[in-house]
Protein backbone atom coordinates (compact mmCIF):
# COMPACT_ATOMS: atom_id res chain seq x y z
CA UNK A 1 0.00 0.00 0.00
CA UNK A 2 1.30 3.69 -0.46
CA UNK A 3 0.65 7.01 1.18
CA UNK A 4 -0.28 10.24 -0.21
CA UNK A 5 -1.20 13.63 1.77
CA UNK A 6 -4.06 15.68 0.01
CA UNK A 7 -4.23 19.25 0.17
CA UNK A 8 -7.74 21.57 -0.33
CA UNK A 9 -6.37 24.74 1.08
CA UNK A 10 -8.63 25.63 3.59
CA UNK A 11 -9.16 28.87 5.29
CA UNK A 12 -12.02 29.15 7.29
CA UNK A 13 -12.89 32.92 8.30
CA UNK A 14 -12.53 34.58 10.10
CA UNK A 15 -9.39 36.24 8.08
CA UNK A 16 -6.14 37.63 9.40
CA UNK A 17 -3.70 39.59 7.63
CA UNK A 18 -1.30 37.38 5.76
CA UNK A 19 -3.52 33.91 6.43
CA UNK A 20 -3.16 32.74 2.96
CA UNK A 21 0.76 33.53 2.94
CA UNK A 22 0.75 31.13 6.21
CA UNK A 23 -1.51 28.90 4.57
CA UNK A 24 0.25 28.04 1.50
CA UNK A 25 3.84 28.19 3.14
CA UNK A 26 3.11 26.16 6.00
CA UNK A 27 1.41 23.34 3.34
CA UNK A 28 4.77 23.53 1.21
CA UNK A 29 6.83 23.00 4.95
CA UNK A 30 4.69 19.79 5.11
CA UNK A 31 5.00 18.02 1.41
CA UNK A 32 8.73 19.08 2.44
CA UNK A 33 8.31 17.11 5.02
CA UNK A 34 6.68 14.04 4.11
CA UNK A 35 8.92 13.89 0.82
CA UNK A 36 11.85 13.56 3.57
CA UNK A 37 9.69 10.76 5.28
CA UNK A 38 8.83 8.65 2.49
CA UNK A 39 5.38 9.46 1.81
CA UNK A 40 4.72 8.71 -2.10
CA UNK A 41 2.31 11.21 -3.07
CA UNK A 42 1.46 14.65 -2.70
CA UNK A 43 -2.11 15.66 -4.37
CA UNK A 44 -3.57 19.09 -4.75
CA UNK A 45 -6.80 20.30 -5.90
CA UNK A 46 -8.27 22.78 -8.23
CA UNK A 47 -11.48 24.94 -6.73
CA UNK A 48 -12.17 28.11 -7.75
CA UNK A 49 -14.38 30.69 -5.65
CA UNK A 50 -14.93 28.66 -2.89
CA UNK A 51 -14.63 30.58 0.11
CA UNK A 52 -13.21 28.68 3.06
CA UNK A 53 -13.53 25.39 1.35
CA UNK A 54 -10.57 25.21 -0.90
CA UNK A 55 -8.09 28.62 -2.14
CA UNK A 56 -5.96 26.25 -4.61
CA UNK A 57 -6.98 28.01 -8.18
CA UNK A 58 -3.56 26.80 -9.03
CA UNK A 59 -2.46 24.01 -8.44
CA UNK A 60 0.29 23.77 -10.77
CA UNK A 61 1.34 26.29 -9.14
CA UNK A 62 1.86 25.31 -5.78
CA UNK A 63 3.01 21.86 -7.53
CA UNK A 64 5.95 23.68 -8.84
CA UNK A 65 7.26 25.12 -6.05
CA UNK A 66 7.50 21.97 -4.34
CA UNK A 67 9.03 20.59 -6.49
CA UNK A 68 12.03 22.43 -6.23
CA UNK A 69 11.78 21.52 -1.94
CA UNK A 70 11.78 18.05 -2.31
CA UNK A 71 13.25 15.05 -4.25
CA UNK A 72 11.38 11.46 -4.49
CA UNK A 73 7.65 12.27 -4.11
CA UNK A 74 5.10 12.21 -6.65
CA UNK A 75 3.90 15.57 -7.37
CA UNK A 76 -0.28 15.18 -8.26
CA UNK A 77 -3.14 16.83 -9.23
CA UNK A 78 -5.80 15.92 -7.33
CA UNK A 79 -7.37 17.42 -9.93
CA UNK A 80 -6.64 19.80 -12.62
CA UNK A 81 -10.24 21.13 -14.25
CA UNK A 82 -10.68 19.91 -18.06
CA UNK A 83 -13.76 21.96 -18.12
CA UNK A 84 -12.13 25.56 -16.99
CA UNK A 85 -8.97 25.82 -19.24
CA UNK A 86 -8.43 24.90 -22.58
CA UNK A 87 -7.02 21.62 -23.56
CA UNK A 88 -3.70 23.37 -24.98
CA UNK A 89 -2.85 25.51 -21.86
CA UNK A 90 -3.53 21.96 -19.53
CA UNK A 91 -0.68 20.14 -21.53
CA UNK A 92 1.55 22.86 -21.83
CA UNK A 93 1.62 23.35 -17.72
CA UNK A 94 1.45 19.29 -17.15
CA UNK A 95 4.57 19.42 -19.73
CA UNK A 96 6.82 22.22 -18.17
CA UNK A 97 5.63 21.24 -14.25
CA UNK A 98 6.96 17.72 -15.61
CA UNK A 99 10.53 19.00 -16.40
CA UNK A 100 10.86 21.23 -13.69
CA UNK A 101 9.90 17.99 -10.89
CA UNK A 102 12.13 15.76 -13.32
CA UNK A 103 9.70 13.48 -14.02
CA UNK A 104 7.16 13.58 -11.10
CA UNK A 105 3.87 14.88 -12.33
CA UNK A 106 1.01 12.80 -11.87
CA UNK A 107 -2.06 13.88 -14.35
CA UNK A 108 -5.26 13.65 -12.56
CA UNK A 109 -7.91 14.65 -14.28
CA UNK A 110 -12.07 15.90 -13.27
CA UNK A 111 -14.95 18.08 -14.58
CA UNK A 112 -15.13 20.20 -11.42
CA UNK A 113 -18.42 19.25 -9.28
CA UNK A 114 -20.40 22.37 -9.14
CA UNK A 115 -22.36 25.37 -11.06
CA UNK A 116 -20.16 28.09 -9.22
CA UNK A 117 -17.35 27.03 -10.22
CA UNK A 118 -17.95 26.13 -14.15
CA UNK A 119 -20.59 29.01 -15.22
CA UNK A 120 -17.74 31.77 -15.09
CA UNK A 121 -15.81 29.96 -17.42
CA UNK A 122 -19.08 29.28 -20.05
CA UNK A 123 -19.91 25.98 -18.96
CA UNK A 124 -23.32 24.28 -18.43
CA UNK A 125 -22.85 21.95 -15.29
CA UNK A 126 -25.17 19.86 -17.03
CA UNK A 127 -22.55 19.16 -20.29
CA UNK A 128 -19.77 19.01 -17.81
CA UNK A 129 -19.29 15.21 -18.49
CA UNK A 130 -19.27 15.63 -21.94
CA UNK A 131 -16.76 18.32 -22.07
CA UNK A 132 -14.41 16.59 -20.10
CA UNK A 133 -14.39 13.95 -22.10
CA UNK A 134 -13.47 15.50 -25.07
CA UNK A 135 -11.09 17.40 -23.78
CA UNK A 136 -9.32 14.01 -22.62
CA UNK A 137 -9.38 13.21 -26.42
CA UNK A 138 -7.81 16.85 -27.59
CA UNK A 139 -5.06 16.60 -24.77
CA UNK A 140 -2.94 12.98 -25.37
CA UNK A 141 -1.92 13.96 -28.68
CA UNK A 142 -0.76 17.41 -27.50
CA UNK A 143 2.13 15.10 -25.28
CA UNK A 144 3.48 13.43 -29.01
CA UNK A 145 6.48 14.80 -30.17
CA UNK A 146 4.88 16.67 -33.70
CA UNK A 147 2.13 18.83 -34.51
CA UNK A 148 -1.53 17.62 -34.01
CA UNK A 149 -4.62 19.20 -34.58
CA UNK A 150 -8.50 18.38 -33.01
CA UNK A 151 -11.81 19.19 -34.05
CA UNK A 152 -14.47 18.25 -31.30
CA UNK A 153 -18.04 19.19 -30.59
CA UNK A 154 -16.71 21.09 -27.65
CA UNK A 155 -13.03 21.81 -28.67
CA UNK A 156 -11.68 23.29 -31.91
CA UNK A 157 -7.76 23.22 -32.13
CA UNK A 158 -5.43 24.42 -35.30
CA UNK A 159 -2.33 22.36 -36.75
CA UNK A 160 0.26 23.38 -33.69
CA UNK A 161 2.77 21.70 -32.27
CA UNK A 162 2.11 21.94 -28.28
CA UNK A 163 5.60 22.41 -26.36
CA UNK A 164 6.96 21.37 -24.24
CA UNK A 165 7.18 18.15 -24.39
CA UNK A 166 6.89 16.07 -20.86
CA UNK A 167 9.89 14.52 -19.37
CA UNK A 168 7.62 11.40 -18.79
CA UNK A 169 7.05 8.75 -22.14
CA UNK A 170 4.53 9.21 -23.36
CA UNK A 171 2.74 11.54 -20.69
CA UNK A 172 2.58 11.39 -17.09
CA UNK A 173 0.80 8.80 -15.58
CA UNK A 174 -3.38 9.44 -15.79
CA UNK A 175 -6.11 9.15 -13.15
CA UNK A 176 -10.03 10.51 -12.92
CA UNK A 177 -11.69 12.38 -10.12
CA UNK A 178 -13.97 10.37 -8.66
CA UNK A 179 -16.74 12.45 -6.38
CA UNK A 180 -19.56 9.53 -6.91
CA UNK A 181 -18.97 6.52 -6.70
CA UNK A 182 -20.62 5.12 -9.76
CA UNK A 183 -17.05 6.92 -11.23
CA UNK A 184 -15.11 4.04 -9.92
CA UNK A 185 -16.23 1.80 -12.10
CA UNK A 186 -16.05 4.30 -15.27
CA UNK A 187 -12.13 5.35 -14.63
CA UNK A 188 -11.52 1.28 -14.59
CA UNK A 189 -13.36 0.94 -17.80
CA UNK A 190 -11.45 4.31 -19.46
CA UNK A 191 -8.14 2.56 -18.13
CA UNK A 192 -7.60 6.05 -15.90
CA UNK A 193 -6.24 5.52 -12.13
CA UNK A 194 -9.22 6.11 -9.85
CA UNK A 195 -9.35 8.91 -7.41
CA UNK A 196 -11.98 8.38 -4.82
CA UNK A 197 -12.60 11.68 -2.89
CA UNK A 198 -14.85 8.83 -0.55
CA UNK A 199 -14.51 8.30 2.61
CA UNK A 200 -15.42 4.45 2.50
CA UNK A 201 -15.71 1.93 5.09
CA UNK A 202 -13.10 -2.03 5.07
CA UNK A 203 -16.01 -3.50 3.18
CA UNK A 204 -17.27 -0.77 0.80
CA UNK A 205 -13.66 -0.35 -0.29
CA UNK A 206 -13.36 -4.13 -1.21
CA UNK A 207 -16.58 -4.00 -3.06
CA UNK A 208 -15.26 -1.00 -5.62
CA UNK A 209 -12.27 -2.77 -5.54
CA UNK A 210 -13.58 -5.31 -7.29
CA UNK A 211 -15.79 -3.20 -9.73
CA UNK A 212 -12.78 -1.27 -10.49
CA UNK A 213 -10.95 -3.67 -11.45
CA UNK A 214 -13.40 -6.51 -13.15
CA UNK A 215 -14.34 -2.95 -14.95
CA UNK A 216 -10.79 -2.46 -16.14
CA UNK A 217 -10.22 -6.33 -17.17
CA UNK A 218 -13.81 -6.52 -18.91
CA UNK A 219 -14.97 -3.79 -20.13
CA UNK A 220 -11.60 -1.60 -21.44
CA UNK A 221 -12.72 1.12 -23.80
CA UNK A 222 -10.50 4.39 -23.61
CA UNK A 223 -11.37 7.81 -24.62
CA UNK A 224 -7.90 7.97 -26.48
CA UNK A 225 -5.06 6.32 -27.62
CA UNK A 226 -2.65 6.68 -24.01
CA UNK A 227 -1.26 4.58 -21.07
CA UNK A 228 -3.31 2.72 -19.01
CA UNK A 229 -2.94 3.54 -15.14
CA UNK A 230 -4.69 0.52 -13.16
CA UNK A 231 -4.78 2.54 -9.54
CA UNK A 232 -7.34 2.71 -7.56
CA UNK A 233 -6.78 5.21 -4.82
CA UNK A 234 -9.30 6.15 -1.52
CA UNK A 235 -8.99 9.21 0.83
CA UNK A 236 -9.14 9.26 4.29
CA UNK A 237 -9.84 11.44 6.93
CA UNK A 238 -6.32 11.60 9.19
CA UNK A 239 -4.65 12.91 12.67
CA UNK A 240 -2.44 10.50 14.35
CA UNK A 241 -1.32 10.99 17.75
CA UNK A 242 -0.21 9.22 20.71
CA UNK A 243 -3.31 8.21 22.17
CA UNK A 244 -6.88 7.79 20.24
CA UNK A 245 -8.16 10.94 22.65
CA UNK A 246 -5.55 13.52 21.85
CA UNK A 247 -6.12 12.87 17.84
CA UNK A 248 -9.37 13.28 18.23
CA UNK A 249 -9.00 16.65 19.97
CA UNK A 250 -6.67 17.82 17.68
CA UNK A 251 -8.90 16.30 14.30
CA UNK A 252 -11.48 19.34 14.99
CA UNK A 253 -11.18 20.24 11.24
CA UNK A 254 -11.99 17.08 10.39
CA UNK A 255 -15.99 17.39 10.98
CA UNK A 256 -15.44 20.81 9.09
CA UNK A 257 -14.11 19.60 5.75
CA UNK A 258 -17.83 17.02 5.97
CA UNK A 259 -19.80 19.92 7.27
CA UNK A 260 -18.59 21.80 4.26
CA UNK A 261 -19.10 18.61 1.57
CA UNK A 262 -22.83 18.07 3.03
CA UNK A 263 -23.78 21.95 2.93
CA UNK A 264 -22.22 22.97 -0.26
CA UNK A 265 -23.76 19.51 -1.43
CA UNK A 266 -27.07 20.00 -0.87
CA UNK A 267 -27.88 22.19 -4.34
CA UNK A 268 -28.71 19.39 -7.28
CA UNK A 269 -25.35 21.92 -8.77
CA UNK A 270 -23.71 21.90 -6.28
CA UNK A 271 -23.84 26.17 -6.30
CA UNK A 272 -22.46 27.83 -3.37
CA UNK A 273 -23.71 31.09 -1.37
CA UNK A 274 -23.06 34.07 -3.26
CA UNK A 275 -19.63 35.88 -1.82
CA UNK A 276 -20.08 37.16 2.23
CA UNK A 277 -23.51 35.36 2.19
CA UNK A 278 -22.33 32.84 4.60
CA UNK A 279 -19.82 32.35 7.09
CA UNK A 280 -18.83 28.94 7.00
CA UNK A 281 -17.14 28.29 10.24
CA UNK A 282 -19.80 30.16 12.15
CA UNK A 283 -22.08 27.51 10.54
CA UNK A 284 -19.77 24.98 11.36
CA UNK A 285 -20.02 26.14 15.47
CA UNK A 286 -23.45 26.19 15.34
CA UNK A 287 -23.84 22.70 14.60
CA UNK A 288 -21.10 21.53 16.44
CA UNK A 289 -23.18 23.45 19.65
CA UNK A 290 -26.14 21.69 18.53
CA UNK A 291 -25.64 18.16 17.59
CA UNK A 292 -22.41 17.09 19.88
CA UNK A 293 -23.34 13.36 19.45
CA UNK A 294 -22.74 13.63 15.33
CA UNK A 295 -19.39 15.29 16.23
CA UNK A 296 -17.93 12.97 18.32
CA UNK A 297 -19.19 10.12 16.05
CA UNK A 298 -17.45 11.99 13.07
CA UNK A 299 -14.06 12.24 15.25
CA UNK A 300 -14.48 8.15 15.57
CA UNK A 301 -14.55 7.54 11.46
CA UNK A 302 -11.23 7.52 9.15
CA UNK A 303 -7.49 6.90 10.61
CA UNK A 304 -8.18 9.51 13.24
CA UNK A 305 -6.17 8.06 16.51
CA UNK A 306 -3.27 6.36 18.03
CA UNK A 307 -0.14 4.65 15.69
CA UNK A 308 -1.93 1.31 16.91
CA UNK A 309 -5.66 2.16 16.26
CA UNK A 310 -4.72 3.36 12.34
CA UNK A 311 -2.65 0.25 11.78
CA UNK A 312 -5.36 -2.09 13.02
CA UNK A 313 -7.83 -0.02 10.27
CA UNK A 314 -5.19 0.05 8.07
CA UNK A 315 -4.94 -3.91 8.15
CA UNK A 316 -7.81 -4.12 7.36
CA UNK A 317 -8.21 -1.79 4.19
CA UNK A 318 -5.00 -3.75 3.12
CA UNK A 319 -7.39 -6.69 2.67
CA UNK A 320 -9.50 -4.82 0.06
CA UNK A 321 -6.57 -4.66 -2.25
CA UNK A 322 -6.41 -0.58 -2.08
CA UNK A 323 -3.46 0.69 -4.16
CA UNK A 324 -3.36 4.07 -2.20
CA UNK A 325 -5.06 5.80 0.76
CA UNK A 326 -4.70 9.52 0.46
CA UNK A 327 -4.29 11.34 3.75
CA UNK A 328 -6.85 14.77 4.91
CA UNK A 329 -5.60 16.26 7.50
CA UNK A 330 -5.05 20.05 6.40
CA UNK A 331 -8.66 20.61 6.70
CA UNK A 332 -10.44 23.40 9.04
CA UNK A 333 -8.43 25.21 11.30
CA UNK A 334 -6.13 21.97 12.33
CA UNK A 335 -2.90 23.09 13.34
CA UNK A 336 0.25 23.14 11.53
CA UNK A 337 2.51 21.88 14.59
CA UNK A 338 -0.23 19.18 14.66
CA UNK A 339 -0.62 18.12 11.31
CA UNK A 340 3.36 17.66 11.00
CA UNK A 341 3.96 15.54 14.30
CA UNK A 342 0.58 13.50 12.61
CA UNK A 343 2.85 12.95 9.24
CA UNK A 344 5.97 12.21 11.32
CA UNK A 345 4.44 9.89 14.04
CA UNK A 346 2.90 7.71 11.23
CA UNK A 347 5.65 7.82 9.11
CA UNK A 348 8.08 6.36 12.52
CA UNK A 349 5.47 3.87 14.05
CA UNK A 350 2.89 2.32 10.73
CA UNK A 351 4.12 3.53 7.16
CA UNK A 352 6.56 1.20 7.28
CA UNK A 353 4.90 -1.45 8.00
CA UNK A 354 2.63 -1.67 4.96
CA UNK A 355 5.40 -0.15 2.55
CA UNK A 356 7.16 -3.76 3.13
CA UNK A 357 4.11 -5.31 1.63
CA UNK A 358 4.11 -3.54 -1.55
CA UNK A 359 5.63 -6.05 -3.32
CA UNK A 360 3.10 -9.10 -2.46
CA UNK A 361 0.57 -5.92 -3.43
CA UNK A 362 1.88 -5.77 -6.96
CA UNK A 363 2.10 -9.32 -7.88
CA UNK A 364 -1.28 -9.41 -6.62
CA UNK A 365 -2.65 -7.15 -9.16
CA UNK A 366 -0.55 -8.44 -11.81
CA UNK A 367 -2.12 -11.38 -11.70
CA UNK A 368 -5.46 -9.69 -11.56
CA UNK A 369 -4.77 -7.55 -14.87
CA UNK A 370 -3.73 -10.78 -16.13
CA UNK A 371 -7.06 -12.35 -16.01
CA UNK A 372 -5.01 -15.08 -13.78
CA UNK A 373 -7.40 -14.25 -10.65
CA UNK A 374 -10.98 -13.57 -11.63
CA UNK A 375 -12.35 -11.19 -9.15
CA UNK A 376 -16.09 -11.94 -7.69
CA UNK A 377 -18.59 -8.97 -9.30
CA UNK A 378 -20.06 -7.88 -5.71
CA UNK A 379 -22.85 -5.62 -5.79
CA UNK A 380 -21.85 -1.93 -4.82
CA UNK A 381 -25.43 -0.77 -3.82
CA UNK A 382 -25.32 -1.17 -0.12
CA UNK A 383 -22.08 1.01 -0.23
CA UNK A 384 -22.84 4.14 -2.66
CA UNK A 385 -22.56 6.84 0.45
CA UNK A 386 -20.03 8.83 -0.23
CA UNK A 387 -19.74 10.25 2.76
CA UNK A 388 -18.95 7.23 5.06
CA UNK A 389 -21.50 5.96 8.38
CA UNK A 390 -19.89 8.43 10.72
CA UNK A 391 -19.78 11.48 8.83
CA UNK A 392 -21.30 14.62 9.61
CA UNK A 393 -25.62 15.03 8.85
CA UNK A 394 -26.58 18.24 8.04
CA UNK A 395 -29.38 19.67 6.11
CA UNK A 396 -29.53 23.48 4.61
CA UNK A 397 -32.14 24.55 7.50
CA UNK A 398 -29.85 23.26 10.95
CA UNK A 399 -26.90 24.95 9.19
CA UNK A 400 -29.30 27.99 9.29
CA UNK A 401 -30.00 27.94 12.98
Amino acid sequence: MKFGIFYELQLPRPWEPNGELHLYQNALDQVELADRLGYDFAWEVEHHFLEEYSHSPAPEVFLGAASQRTRQIRLAHGIMQLTTSPPARVAERIAALDLVSKGRVEFGMGESASSTELEPFGRAFEEKRAVWEDAVRAIIPMFRDGGCEYHGPYFDFPLRNVVPKPLQKPHPPLWCACSQLETIEMAGRRGLGALAFQFLSAEAAHAWVHAYYNAFTKQLNKLADYVTNPNLALTSYFMCAETDEEARRRADGIPFFQFALRFYGLSPTRERPKPGEVNLWDEYEKWKRANPEGLQRALSGGLIGSPETIRRKLRRFETSNIDQVIFLNQAGKNTHEHICESLELFAREVMPEFHDHEPQHQAWKQRVLNREIELEEIDTAPYRDRYGPNSVQVTRAQAAE
